[in-house]
């Protein structure tokens, strides 16, 4: 078996591809080496490859444009295979990485992450790469037949129509999902057909701002300073705007099938509990795990076989006291978009996406407030109108669009 991940940070591309050969699974890693690691879905797969050596072994590792720091990678693991995808200097790159790891294939510039779903000797993608732009590889991962285990929420978020498509005609492809949540309704669900689901509840810790007297005003630092999670800075302000909770359930509507009344989610300050399952017959089936990215990263490669501890198990006593509220209407108007947008169906999730993707990096960057951030979301999504997803060429049309019709939003404020 062949498995792949990919994680993008910012501009850079990453991925991991684990094969088995001759008794081995043979990582194809491609990660960002210009964020630090510490906290990140790449991290935590490597982490997984190395405690699990017997079985793994790096192959590949591509980047976005952080050359040295995918040079020292290199070194380390030794790959077959290695890309970059926005090279300064492309003849010094590829000398570089040649000499980092002699007799790899180097491969440079746009797209490379897609390549190397589509051509590497792999049987499982992870893809974790951040925003619109993972698309594309998870299309080229199923279109090859392979597993894809997903880390990106915009495949399907953006472009679900075409992944289930995909799945539909590419022989031998799955998809088994690495997002907490998500994971945890795969495991609840094992199989039973949608027919038999009354309801799929994910769970919210609440983000940073859970307990913020006026969230609109507040600060970077604030807004940054999740209390649960260690994740990129897009996804902290997401979560703390709950716009990612909006976003996994329209992940989930396409993962598991389900229609907009059997989709909620409820705060759960603890966030050990990820996802509530309840049944037509009225029994409900829970999955509770340490908040911890290894466990569903390592699922999500040995499924349907489960390789030893990948965190501490949980005692039963740290059960008792779980608190479950519900979503105020109203209290997350990013939430509330989000929904929206899933319901509307069609390319309105793309439009959401890429002007909240704008729109935060306008926060980030001290251009707007916080409460700005829906409103600019929501004043694009009011002037689209939504179309039917026919093609990754659409969407990617859709996409620029949209953003720059936020980055105008956000400039005439």
């Amino acid at each position: 078996m062949l498995l792949a991940f990919f994680v993008t940070w910012s501009c850079d591309t990453g991925a991991y591809a684990v094969g088995r050969t001759f008794g081995r699974r043979r990582p194809w890693a491609l990660i960002s080496p210009r964020k630090s690691l510490e906290g990140s879905i790449g991290r935590q797969a490597l982490e997984v490859a190395s405690r699990e050596r017997d079985r793994m072994r790096v192959t590949a590792l591509a980047a976005g444009h952080a050359l040295d720091a995918l040079c020292r990678q290199a070194l380390v693991f030794r790959p077959q295979a290695l890309a970059l995808e926005q090279p300064d200097d492309p003849a010094a790159a590829r000398a570089a990485l040649e000499s980092a790891s002699p007799g790899a294939s180097v491969w440079l510039g746009p797209g490379s992450a897609a390549r190397v779903a589509a051509e590497c000797d792999a049987d499982v993608v992870v893809n974790g790469i951040v925003g619109a732009r993972g698309l594309a590889a998870s299309l080229a991962t199923l279109d090859a037949g392979r597993r894809l285990a997903l880390a990106n929420k915009e495949t399907l978020v953006v472009g679900g129509p075409l992944v289930q498509a995909a799945l539909a005609r590419a022989r031998g492809a799955d998809l088994i999902p690495v997002d907490s949540e998500h994971s945890a309704a795969f495991q609840c669900l094992a199989g039973r057909p949608p027919a038999e689901i009354a309801r799929l509840t994910i769970t919210a810790s609440g983000g940073a701002l859970r307990d913020h007297a006026d969230w609109r005003r507040a600060t970077r630092e604030e807004v940054l300073a999740h209390p649960v999670w260690a994740m990129g800075r897009r996804i902290t302000v997401d979560s703390a705007l709950l716009f990612n909770k909006g976003l996994e359930l329209i992940e989930a509507r396409w993962l598991f099938d389900l229609d907009w009344g059997r989709l909620s989610a409820v705060l759960h300050r603890q966030a050990l509990v990820h996802a509530i399952v309840t049944f037509r017959d009225g029994s409900s089936v829970l999955q509770a795990a340490r908040p911890d990215m290894r466990l569903p990263i390592q699922l999500a490669i040995s499924w349907p076989d489960r390789w030893a501890e990948a965190v501490p198990a949980l005692d039963p006593e740290a059960l008792g006291g779980l608190e479950f509220a519900p979503i105020a209407a109203g209290r997350f108007p990013a939430f509330d978009l989000a929904r929206a947008a899933g319901e509307a169906g069609g390319t309105a999730p793309c439009v959401l996406n890429a002007a909240d993707e704008v729109a935060v990096q306008a926060f980030l960057e001290g251009e707007i407030s916080l409460g700005e951030v829906p409103d600019r979301v929501a004043e694009v999504l009011e002037r689209h109108q939504p179309a039917p997803v026919e093609s990754l060429a659409q969407l990617e049309a859709v996409d620029a669009n949209a953003r720059a019709a936020a980055r105008a939003a956000v400039v005439s404020r």
